[in-house]
């Protein structure tokens, strides 16, 4: 008899553990350009905190995915969490007694990136253990239901916080680091270490996940057309979208209007695929996706109202949700148990790489060519993505599922747990969790 997926024990705990880390995040990734604008009143320096983060992500995302394989997860999990937990707690102290210099918040933004670059990993190839190849779609598409939720939600508590005392975000990511530490402690599913000899670091093992991508034609062109190519001409089409309907600056309603659909079509698409067993539609939907996309270029187009601006946004990130649920748990069941951690970081790597360059890219054409052109340029981009996942022959052998991955033993007492490191872990302040 199939066990439904809210019985599985170790599932609601890694599903709890990332409720409470992703909130804690959520409120000092708002808390903390605002601790630096409030201590120095440089917008320059605030913004320095978002660049030390996506720097650090992106120079430690591949070998954080060889810690996830070449350590027990669980364990390396448990810390992940202590470390996050040190250095907002070295970071709320010194917020509590009015002295937080620039230093120590970007050591605090960046070792948030860095930890966050492990944790990830390791709590998919965790996951991978906990829950079933059948059951991976609707768990996946749980864990974003879970952190859309909470990107609606954490700011707006981190902002209130602030408000109160400058600390107190801070504080509350504390606790919550802790709580979500005794949620993976309570986890009894180990994922065994593979061990290896040669360097951890060496090119081979940095560049493997990358090798596996792209020896398979399917997640090759997908990850390269959709997850790179698209995820850039969004980037750009979603900044235009907030320029130009936000009056040259002097009106957020419309721009906000549109950011606030787009995190809600993410929160839908995310609840849509729980019903919806999305990796098994995944090429149809990211087919879908992309033709959707250009169709909201070119709507935005011809006809620039911020209300319907939104609501093709919308539609769009809905379905990018859930079309990147899918391709997320179709690269779960295909790929090796001993790789997950590498993978989903050369993933991770593919998919974020240019992301920062597409509100740049937007940006640029509408100071060149105005908002009606930039939109019809990004509109080409898509559609030239749009075709290739639609007529490239590698974009529809879809791959089996791995059919030797390796087995997750029941945890066994304390006394005989094997050796080694062990589990996916956190993101303290300034970063988000991937799961």
């Amino acid at each position: 008899m199939t066990k439904p997926l809210r019985d599985n024990r170790d599932f609601r705990l890694l599903w709890l553990s990332g409720l409470f880390a992703v909130l804690g995040g959520q409120m000092s990734a708002l808390a903390l350009p605002l601790l630096v604008l409030k201590e120095t009143g440089s917008a320059v320096q605030a913004g320095a905190v978002g660049t030390v983060c996506v720097g650090a992500v992106l120079i430690t995302m591949l070998p954080g995915g060889v810690m996830a394989d070449r350590v027990e997860r669980r364990r390396l999990m448990r810390v992940c969490d202590v470390c996050s937990l040190t250095v907002v707690t070295a970071l709320t102290v010194c917020v509590w007694y009015g002295h937080a210099p620039m230093a120590l918040v970007l050591l605090v933004a960046a070792a948030a990136a860095v930890i966050s670059t492990v944790y990830g990993p390791a709590v998919f190839g965790l996951m991978r253990a906990v829950v079933p190849a059948y059951q991976m779609g609707v768990a996946t598409a749980r864990l974003q239901a879970r952190t859309q939720a909470v990107r609606l939600t954490g700011p707006l508590l981190g902002g209130a916080l602030f408000g109160v005392h400058p600390a107190l975000p801070f504080a509350a990511e504390a606790v919550g680091l802790l709580l979500s530490t005794v949620c993976v402690a309570l986890v009894r599913t180990r994922s065994r270490a593979r061990t290896k000899a040669g360097a951890v670091f060496s090119r081979r093992e940095l560049m493997a996940g990358l090798t596996f991508l792209w020896k398979i034609p399917y997640l090759r062109t997908v990850l390269l057309v959709f997850g790179l190519g698209m995820n850039f001409a969004f980037g750009a089409l979603t900044f235009t979208a907030l320029t130009a309907f936000s009056d040259g600056g002097r009106s957020g309603l419309g721009g906000g209007f549109v950011m606030t659909s787009v995190s809600a079509g993410a929160l839908l698409g995310a609840l849509l695929a729980q019903r919806m067993n999305p990796d098994r539609h995944t090429r149809a939907l990211i087919v879908a996706t992309c033709w959707t996309c250009v169709g909201a270029a070119g709507v935005m187009a011809w006809y620039a109202q911020p209300l319907v601006a939104g609501i093709v946004c919308a539609l769009c990130m809905c379905l990018s949700t859930v079309a990147s649920i899918g391709f997320l748990s179709e690269l779960l069941i295909v790929t090796p148990e001993d790789r997950v951690g590498r993978v989903q970081s050369a993933a991770g790597f593919l998919s974020s790489v240019v992301q920062p360059l597409g509100p740049l890219a937007g940006g640029a054409l509408l100071t060149a060519a105005g908002a009606r052109w930039a939109f019809a340029v990004t509109g080409c981009v898509l559609a030239v993505s749009a075709l290739v996942v639609t007529l490239a022959p590698s974009a529809r052998a879809e791959p089996a599922p791995h059919q030797e991955a390796g087995t997750a033993e029941p945890a066994a007492p304390a006394a005989e747990a094997p050796p080694g490191p062990g589990s996916p872990g956190h993101t303290p302040a300034g970063t988000n969790r991937a799961t």
